[in-house]
């Protein structure tokens, strides 16, 4: 007597279950039980069981047999079977993404995209705030043109490779604890794409692509920073069998400035002025991106001010019509050296002004403390 249970139970479908309905059944439970995803110790036993079950079921002869003679009307069970797995490898391509020997499937005949490509630009202080237009040489892949990118020599054509037959796979048979397994692989012969070039082109040697240098204009826009990557789009690698191009990347290196620094779209420099200066008051012309600038120091005018020169910054990247700020922190240089009629008209002055005494004000750390906030715009 078989100890085997109804294949309508395994499956957990209704004697009367349609075609779709035991193929849905099984998708699921194959899902759940397949060996690479269930690590159960029966996994393996129930996913042989539900596979007999549909290799059944899923067979109108097979199945009107069992329904009148039981697993007698089978022949044998699940090892005499003549149809194996071939059924099944589209199932598993679409459940697991792969055929039943684990390997995934890729396409190589349709269209492929071209690799992306990346240059290096260099660019001075003022370039990067303001935009600038400049020439790149990229060496790319492109169709040749001597074959219009065939592979093959004008007046010849590639053949359907006779190894595969032009599907680009090679299908092999194996057998398992499961039966007949049917894996797929990329055809030796073509590398996948289902021809080959008996006679190939004397310009691209069959590679359908050559190497070809042009010069791009890249428009930088104003407001760049170090680091920042500009894309042209289809301007990389050309595709093959009709895929889109690749893309250039432009990646932008800013020289640094000998006066200026920026802080996101801030500029900030230093500006020395002596300690007359510093107490009195002063116009002063400072440099900015923009030209000379007249700059009021207020009398009594601190080491490490900061003073603000509006919309003399860099430009917002995407919205150039709005600037950052210049700001000018001011270093009040004490001298070093003093003639005689300097030194005599310091000391004089430092009498008239008397020592400072402890706790005047603000003390040394709140000082230092708006030092920096001044400096960094908090």
């Amino acid at each position: 007597m078989s100890t085997k249970r109804d294949y309508y139970d395994v499956l957990g479908v209704a004697r009367s279950a349609s075609a779709d309905e035991i193929r849905s059944a099984y998708r699921k439970l194959a899902r759940q039980y397949h060996p690479d995803v269930n690590k159960e110790t029966d996994a393996e036993a129930n996913f042989k069981e539900i596979n007999e079950a549909y290799e059944v079921l899923s067979n109108g002869e097979k199945r009107a047999a069992y329904d009148r003679f039981g697993h007698a009307g089978t022949q044998g069970g699940f090892g005499g079977f003549s149809g194996g797995f071939g059924d099944f490898g589209s199932i598993f391509e679409d459940l697991f993404g792969m055929g039943m020997g684990g390997q995934t499937r890729q396409n190589q005949r349709g269209p492929r995209r071209g690799a992306d490509l990346r240059v290096g630009v260099t660019l001075t202080f003022e370039e990067a705030v303001f935009g600038a237009d400049r020439e790149v040489d990229v060496t790319r892949l492109e169709s040749c043109t001597h074959c219009f990118g065939s592979g093959a020599e004008p007046g010849t054509s590639p053949l359907r490779c006779p190894q595969c037959n032009g599907t680009g796979e090679v299908q092999r048979r194996q057998q398992s604890i499961f039966g007949t397994i049917l894996t797929s692989t990329t055809c030796s012969r073509c590398n996948g794409l289902g021809e080959v070039i008996t006679t190939p082109c004397v310009e691209c040697q069959g590679r359908k692509q050559v190497q070809a240098t042009r010069r791009l204009n890249v428009a930088i826009p104003a407001g760049v920073d170090d680091g920042t990557q500009i894309r042209l789009a289809s301007e990389g690698n050309q595709g093959l069998a009709g895929g889109p191009a690749g893309n250039l990347y432009v990646a932008l290196t800013v020289q640094p400035h000998a006066v200026f620094q920026r802080r996101d779209n801030d500029i900030l420099m230093e500006l020395p002025i002596n300690i007359a200066q510093a107490a009195l008051g002063a116009e002063i012309e400072v440099p900015t991106l923009d030209g000379a600038e007249t700059l009021i120091i207020p009398p009594g005018t601190q080491h490490g001010k900061v003073l603000r020169l509006k919309n003399k910054g860099v430009p917002h990247l995407r919205r150039s019509e709005r600037r950052g700020d210049q700001l000018v922190i001011i270093d009040v240089a004490v001298p070093t050296q003093l003639n005689a009629k300097q030194k005599k008209l310091l000391e004089e002055l430092g009498e008239s002004l008397g020592t400072p005494k402890l706790g005047d004000e603000r003390g040394f750390f709140d000082k230092l403390a708006g030092a920096f906030s001044d400096a960094f715009g908090s």
